[in-house]
């Protein structure tokens, strides 16, 4: 009896030991572990390693990270309408080519051009009053004033100089800042700054606005040209020859100032910046691209323009920012630069005046 219980034990233990052997040689070998994946990278599976598409190599300059995500060909893309149930203008277009576009100009030769211009011009205004210096008075001041401009035109162009800065710096950010700024500041603090000069920009626009239609309407009428003023652009107002030539109450160049800065590029500045503030305006991707473009080099021009008139206007001519700071220029001053407007204020044909006697400066007196 002892000896068919130890035979038909030991023949269950032989079954059981020859089904291990057959399920361990069917089961696959077990994988070796996985080296650890590289810091930021995926780690693939064998099959993905198998099916992945080969790696193109990345244009110069490109922050597309290599693998997985990379920038679309946009030559391939399709810009094919479909169904959007959401109403409004290009909401059925999920890809389009007008946004590389506009990337590719701003950042090439708009970037690249009006860095230049901006960098240039105030060095070649700062180089001409180093050889030349200020343009002087013939004649000592004599201390007799005249008014230059009234109260309502000196807040109306210092409303516009002051937004116009402010416009002009938060412009140049937001242009230029991931190229300047950001390399010296970091992520961090230059999205602060970007962030906020965004803000201020879009503003400080409207003021703006405001400011150069109150100046277009206050100025308007001293601002049409005539013969005179084609003499003195002939010269430069005596700078070419030598000869003096005397202007009214704006000489030439103010003129040319006003009407191509003041009119022309403000107003182009203006609409385009009214069609970036308002995109629910059922403006397209395309129009606002163009607005951008529009808008970027024109206020560029509109700045570089600027740089002669707060030259000529300061520290270029000896004098000239005394009317506008104070309302009053000196007689001297007047009949110098603007000698047939002088004239017509002494001949009360000009709204404006010679300051009282009382308002004169004594003798001895800075």
């Amino acid at each position: 009896m002892k000896l068919m219980k130890s035979t038909w034990l030991g023949s269950l233990l032989l079954v059981a030991a020859s089904l291990a052997a057959s399920v361990s040689a069917q089961a696959p070998a077990p994988a070796a572990p996985a080296a650890p994946a590289a810091a930021g990278k995926l780690s693939l599976s064998p099959a993905d390693e198998a099916v992945k598409p080969p790696v193109p190599a990345l244009p110069a300059g490109s922050t597309a990270a290599p693998g997985w995500n990379q920038p679309p060909k946009w030559d391939s893309v399709q810009e094919i309408k479909q169904y959007a149930s959401v109403p409004g203008r290009e909401t059925n277009v999920l890809q389009q080519q007008t946004g590389q576009w506009w990337r590719t100009i701003r950042n090439g030769p708009v970037t690249f051009y009006g860095g230049i211009l901006l960098l240039v011009v105030p060095v070649l205004l700062l180089a001409f009053f180093a050889i030349k210096g200020p343009i002087k008075l013939h004649e000592r001041p004599s201390g007799r004033l005249v008014e230059r401009f009234n109260s309502a035109e000196r807040v109306t162009h210092w409303t516009m100089a002051i937004s116009f800065v402010a416009l002009g710096l938060t412009g140049i950010v937001i242009l230029f800042g991931k190229h300047v700024l950001l390399p010296w500041t970091g992520p961090v603090a230059f999205s602060w700054i970007t962030v906020i000069g965004k803000n201020v920009h879009n503003f400080v626009g409207p003021l703006f606005i405001f400011s150069l239609i109150a100046m277009f309407v206050l100025y308007v009428k001293d601002n049409f040209m005539n013969a005179q003023d084609i003499k003195w652009l002939a010269s430069f107002g005596g700078a070419l020859n030598g000869k003096h030539v005397p202007a009214g109450r704006f000489n030439g160049g103010e003129k040319v100032w006003f009407w191509l800065s003041i009119v022309i590029l403000g107003a182009i500045v203006s609409v385009s910046g009214v069609i970036m503030l308002f995109p629910n305006w059922d403006t397209g991707r395309e129009l606002m691209a163009e607005a951008n473009l529009f808008h970027a080099v024109v206020a560029m021009a509109f700045v570089v323009s600027s740089f002669g008139h707060m030259y000529i206007g300061t520290i270029g001519t000896e004098g000239a920012s005394q009317g506008m700071m104070t309302g009053y220029s000196d007689e001297v001053w007047a009949k110098e630069h603007h000698g047939l407007w002088l004239e017509e204020v002494k001949a009360g044909k000009r709204p404006e005046k010679m300051a009282p006697v009382s308002a004169q400066p004594v003798a001895g007196d800075d």
